[in-house]
């Protein structure tokens, strides 16, 4: 397995590639309403990317196991479909809990050469009015989020993100998803490590400045086991809510950096 480390400009470039994924995802959060069509807000993400100087990176890209490349901008998952949900023409109905996914490549010339540079960052969101449950679901795997960042330091290990996601996963009832996981990122949309939802502490490689992980817990209320529908999105086995939340962070000798603020 070799990690790729960036340095400093390296992950400035990032940075600048996160800066304009949350500008869109920010925009396009303002139109996640009852009686929104996914295929519009696929749309308006594309067209901001471009704007805003990027490209999308999910469009045409073809992920290990799947058997097409992805036809669309953004990963638009709903209910019980955990990722890489297609954003048809299906409309947001009060009660359903969205996942709005995405990355974007922001090209830049580093020595003379232009290369590409990749952020990537999901979030869940309530549509009109959610049960109590799916609350819940939200607030603990945006936690899981939030504490395996703190994680994501020099002297840590893979194992220590894996190991707090489950942890804070496990206490509430529910289940990480075993068969999803996180990934390194930057130069491509996907590297190594692998970023595990559960692990042992002290377990895996070590972490070190200049690695850029996209960390995100994905949560289920039921059993955790997923099935991969024909179309190439994976849906809970047990048809339950899921919730999926995903930084890209670069970690530092200052601790870790998030590179895709919302």
């Amino acid at each position: 397995m070799t990690v790729k480390l960036k340095n400093q400009e390296e992950i400035e470039m990032i940075a600048a590639s996160g800066r304009i994924l949350a500008k869109v995802f920010k925009k396009v959060l303002k139109e996640v309403r009852v009686g929104t069509s996914l295929e519009y807000l696929d749309k308006l993400a594309r067209q901001l990317i471009i704007e805003y100087g990027g490209k999308p990176a999910f469009l045409g890209y073809q992920p290990d196991g799947a058997s097409c490349p992805y036809p669309a901008t953004i990963c638009a998952s709903v209910n019980s479909t955990v990722v890489h949900g297609l954003p048809l023409n299906y409309q947001l109905k009060s009660g359903d809990v969205f996942k709005l996914d995405f990355g974007v490549i922001y090209p830049s010339i580093i020595s003379g050469q232009v290369k590409n540079f990749y952020s990537d960052a999901a979030k869940t969101i309530a549509v009109g009015k959610i049960s109590k449950t799916a609350k819940k679901l939200i607030k603990v795997t945006k936690k899981a989020l939030e504490q395996a960042i703190k994680q994501a330091k020099p002297g840590n290990h893979i194992g220590d993100i894996g190991y707090i996601i489950n942890k804070c996963v496990e206490k509430t009832g529910f289940k990480v998803i075993y068969g999803l996981t996180g990934h390194g990122t930057g130069f491509n949309l996907h590297e190594e490590p692998t970023v595990y939802n559960f692990g042992k502490k002290g377990d895996g490689i070590e972490l070190k400045p200049g690695m850029v992980l996209a960390i995100e817990p994905m949560v289920s209320v039921g059993n955790g086991r997923i099935v991969k529908k024909p179309d190439n999105s994976y849906v809970t086995a047990d048809d339950t809510l899921s919730a999926h939340f995903e930084h890209t962070v670069a970690i530092t000798e200052k601790g870790p950096k998030i590179l895709t603020k919302l």
